[in-house]
């Protein structure tokens, strides 16, 4: 079954059983899709936020469209953008960055989803995102890895972007990620040499959600990638997974299970660098 196949069932289904009272919210967001995260402002004015996307736009070779699944750039975006951060998108390979447009229908937009669609500015960032091969590093207090299927094909394969990560992590930066951006993280080295992840309290998406969406043939699972590099991973269940929610700390690092997730994984980032100050 197609990815929008089983979510136009699911829809379908549930709104047999909701009934929703603003045009906001669908049957979806009732069970779990984009929660709405509420907490207390944080202020960081001068402090600099990287958000890092796929450059990949298809499954495979010709395959359906994909790319950044949109919730997991443009909410931590307006997070970091909220507080007073100047906030820089990237990608791998630089340019124009594919968003997967299921992201868009309307059962699954997500409210910064809209906001992006009426965002000239973050659109022109979008369109030219910085190549990653580019970036100074030293440049951001915060580096975040937004997720969506697209990143199961070059996240984590980037020699470059691994390099990136292990340096923001010997600098000291708060490091992020949701969904499928925790993979960016598979080839990052501590300063001893050894690998980031191993024995890293972490999560993402589980295979268990990549499997009920029908797109197993993406060639690194973020769950299954990560506990063999030695993450200790952990994740939420529920009996549809993107209805799931968890976040994880250990020390500066913090991951989401999904696209639930990202808006509070940006948060207990600035919370970081607030309480660092």
């Amino acid at each position: 079954m197609p990815r929008f196949a089983f979510f136009a069932h699911l829809i379908a289904a549930t709104s047999l059983i909701f009934l929703t009272g603003c045009a906001t919210n669908t049957p979806l967001n009732w069970m779990g899709l984009h929660p709405e995260f509420d907490a207390a402002p944080i202020t960081l004015k001068e402090k600099r936020a990287l958000v890092i996307t796929t450059s990949q736009a298809t499954l495979g070779e010709g395959g359906s469209a994909t790319g950044v699944f949109a919730s997991e750039m443009t909410g931590p975006y307006y997070q970091f953008l909220n507080s007073g951060m100047d906030v820089d998108i990237a990608s791998i390979k630089g340019g124009k960055i594919p968003v997967d447009p299921l992201s868009f229908y309307w059962f699954i937009k997500a409210e910064s989803d809209q906001h992006y669609l009426e965002d000239k500015e973050f659109q022109a960032k979008t369109n030219n995102s910085l190549k990653i091969d580019d970036v100074n590093i030293n440049d951001y207090d915060i580096v975040f890895l937004s997720g969506g299927w697209g990143a199961a094909y070059d996240f984590g394969y980037s020699d470059v972007l691994g390099e990136k990560i292990s340096q923001a992590y010997a600098q000291n930066k708060a490091i992020g990620g949701v969904c499928h951006g925790p993979l960016g993280l598979l080839k990052a080295r501590k300063p001893d040499g050894s690998l980031l992840v191993n024995g890293l309290k972490m999560t993402a998406v589980t295979d268990r959600q990549v499997s009920q969406l029908f797109v197993t043939e993406t060639p690194q699972h973020p769950e299954n990638e990560l506990r063999k590099a030695g993450a200790d991973f952990e994740s939420d269940w529920s009996l549809i997974d993107i209805f799931s929610n968890h976040v994880v700390t250990d020390g500066r690092i913090i991951t989401g299970q999904n696209q639930n997730a990202g808006e509070e994984v940006a948060y207990k980032l600035m919370e970081l660098i607030k309480n660092n100050q």
